[in-house]
């Protein structure tokens, strides 16, 4: 089981790191979440020092839900540059969140950040089947979590994802399974379910996944 952490807040970034080097199979990621950059904008220069410590960067992007448009401008900015010194460095690989923003984020994706510069992987993606056709074409990646393929609303644009371009992820432990907060071990569920959508075997989308997370990192 291989699992990239994400931070929310770049302060969080050195013990985050610190753990995940203890360990084969987890990988900690850069990130400013798009909900806390009205509070934290300032801290995209400490977000700067620690770039060069890591390929893996998230979670990042824009949120333009009720709570948090008031600082969609705010957010643009943080993300155009989180794009911008990727791009740079080369390599990195993007976790993104992309709420009521699907569009201004592949925009500023397509501007800022060239596909051999950089991979995106959209996080809980809930844009329009078009704008995951535009993202595939951007040659981004998606994540799928258990949420997306139970939601009705999600499951055919699911659909449209072909195999070769998904992820599991849990969004734990801001996601719960049952009574108790999302685990790694979770995505067994997802992998059941893409199984099903798919009219696989389970153990070939586990393949196909594990093949996609090696083509996404190669």
């Amino acid at each position: 089981m291989f699992t990239l952490a994400v931070t929310t807040t770049p302060r969080a970034w050195p013990r985050n790191h610190e753990l995940a080097q203890r360990t084969k199979h987890v990988r900690a990621a850069l990130g400013l979440h798009p909900q806390l950059v009205a509070e934290r904008e300032n801290e995209i220069e400490l977000w700067d020092r620690h770039l060069s410590e890591t390929r893996y960067v998230g979670e990042v992007g824009l949120d333009a839900g009720p709570r948090f448009f008031r600082s969609l401008d705010a957010q643009k900015r943080v993300f155009q540059h989180v794009l911008q010194r990727c791009a740079e460095a080369g390599g990195k690989i993007i976790t993104v969140h992309s709420i009521r923003s699907a569009k201004a984020v592949l925009d500023l994706a397509e501007t800022h950040l060239p596909p051999e510069r950089g991979k995106i992987v959209l996080h809980w993606f809930t844009g329009t089947k078009g704008e995951a056709k535009r993202a595939l074409e951007l040659g981004c990646y998606f994540s799928i979590n258990a949420g997306m393929l139970d939601n009705e609303r999600h499951a055919p644009m699911v659909q449209t994802i072909p195999l070769d371009r998904m992820l599991t992820e849990t969004d734990g432990p801001f996601t719960r399974t049952g009574d108790r907060p999302s685990q790694p071990a979770d995505v067994a569920a997802v992998v059941e379910a893409l199984g099903r959508l798919h009219g696989l075997r389970t153990a070939d989308v586990a393949s196909a996944i594990r093949g996609n997370l090696r083509a996404l990192l190669a």
